[in-house]
C-alpha cells in the first residue's frame, strides 16, 4: 500500500485537485455573467446634439458605455478598424432610425452587448437604429473565437512540449548544458507547430484566412512563450513548475485573454490581467492581424517577446545558479 501511495503522490494529487479547483473558479468566476464597462462607443451627431448624448451615456448606471464625440462617419469608420473603439453611434434627426456601426470581427460579444444598450438608449428615446456590421467575421469563423482557440492550442502545445522534453530525459536535473540545449530544441518545434496551425485554420477550415505567414510568425512567438516559461518554471520547481504553467497559462490566461468575451465584458480582475498574460496577448495579435491590417498588435507582440526572454533568462539563470552551488559544494562535474 506505501509503495503504491507514496507522500509524494499524495502531494501531487493535492495539487492536481487544487488546479481543478482553481480552473473551475477561474473560468466561471470571469465567463459566468459578464457584465459592460465602458465599451467604447464613438458618436457622430449634428454638433447641438453631440456633447449632450455623450453626457448622457457616460453617465449610465455602471458606466457600461464610454462614449466619445467624432466628427464624421468617415472618422468613426476608421477608428472602428484602428481598434479606437467598438461600435459608432451615427444619429441622424432626419431619419426615422439612427444607424449603429459595429465591426463584429473584433469580438461578436461586445458588439451584441453594445447593440443592446443602444437600442434602449434609443428606444426611450422613442427611436430605432439600424445596425451595420462594417467587418464580421470570416465564414468559418461564425463565433468569432477561432483566434482564441488558435492560440490556447500554442500556448498548450509550447508548455506540454517543454514538459514532455522534460519527462523525456528522466527529469535529469537541469544543468546550464541542459537547459540550453532544451531551450533550442524548443525553436524547430514552434515553427513546425506555427505553420501547422496557419495551416488549420486557413487553407484547411478556412476560418482565419489571409496573412499566413504573419500567422506564422505569430505562432512561433506564442509558442515559444509557452515553452520558454515552461523550461523556466520547471527548472526552478520540477514537477511543481508544470502546475505553475497551467495556472498561468490556463487557469488564469485564457478565460482573461479576451477570447469568448472581451475585457470590457470581464469583471475587474481578469480585465486587469488578460492583455498582460500570453494567451490574451496572443489572441489581440492574432484578431487583429488577420482582421484589422494589424492595428493595435504592437503592445501585444512585445508582451508576447517579454514571456519569451523572460524564460529564456529565468530557464538559464536558474540552471547556472544551480551548477555554481553543485560545483562549490561538490567540486567541478561534467554536464
Amino acid at each position: 500500500m506505501h509503495d503504491a501511495i507514496t507522500p509524494r503522490a499524495v502531494m501531487i494529487m493535492v495539487g492536481v485537485l487544487l488546479l481543478q479547483l482553481a480552473f473551475a473558479l477561474s473560468y466561471m468566476g470571469a465567463l459566468h455573467n459578464p457584465k459592460p464597462h465602458k465599451i467604447a462607443l464613438d458618436i457622430v451627431a449634428p454638433t447641438a446634439l453631440a456633447s449632450g448624448l455623450v453626457e448622457q451615456i457616460n453617465a449610465l448606471p455602471s458606466q457600461p458605455l464610454k462614449a466619445t464625440a467624432v466628427t464624421t462617419t468617415v472618422q468613426a469608420e476608421k477608428r472602428l478598424m484602428d481598434r479606437s473603439s467598438s461600435a459608432a453611434l451615427v444619429v441622424r434627426p432626419a431619419a426615422k432610425a439612427d444607424v449603429l456601426m459595429i465591426a463584429s470581427a473584433g469580438g461578436p460579444s461586445v458588439a451584441a452587448a453594445t447593440e443592446q444598450i443602444v437600442q434602449k438608449i434609443e428606444k426611450a428615446q422613442r427611436r430605432e437604429i439600424k445596425v451595420v456590421d462594417i467587418h464580421p467575421p470570416a465564414k468559418g469563423d461564425g463565433n468569432g473565437v477561432s483566434s482564441f482557440y488558435l492560440v490556447l492550442s500554442w500556448t498548450i502545445g509550447g508548455y506540454l512540449a517543454a514538459s514532455a522534453l522534460n519527462m523525456a530525459a528522466g527529469s535529469k536535473r537541469p544543468t546550464l548544458k541542459r537547459t540550453s540545449v532544451r531551450l533550442a530544441a524548443m525553436v524547430p518545434y514552434a515553427f513546425v507547430s506555427g505553420i501547422g496551425g496557419a495551416i488549420i485554420v486557413g487553407p484547411v477550415l478556412n476560418c482565419l484566412p489571409g496573412a499566413f505567414w504573419d500567422l506564422v510568425g505569430l505562432g512561433v512567438l506564442i509558442v515559444l512563450a509557452g515553452a520558454t516559461v515552461g523550461v523556466a518554471l520547471q527548472s526552478l520547481a520540477g514537477t511543481v513548475g508544470l502546475g505553475l504553467t497551467i495556472l498561468t497559462f490556463t487557469i488564469l490566461g485564457n478565460p482573461s485573454s479576451g477570447g469568448i468575451y472581451p475585457s470590457s465584458l470581464l469583471p475587474p480582475f481578469w480585465a486587469a490581467i488578460g492583455q498582460a498574460l500570453p494567451p490574451g496577448a496572443g489572441t489581440t495579435a492574432v484578431r487583429n492581424t488577420v482582421y484589422f491590417d494589424g492595428h493595435d498588435t504592437a503592445g501585444a507582440i512585445w508582451v508576447l517577446i517579454a514571456w519569451v526572454l523572460g524564460g529564456v533568462l529565468v530557464a538559464m539563470a536558474s540552471a547556472l545558479l544551480r551548477d555554481r552551488r553543485r560545483q562549490s559544494s561538490t567540486g567541478p562535474q561534467s554536464a
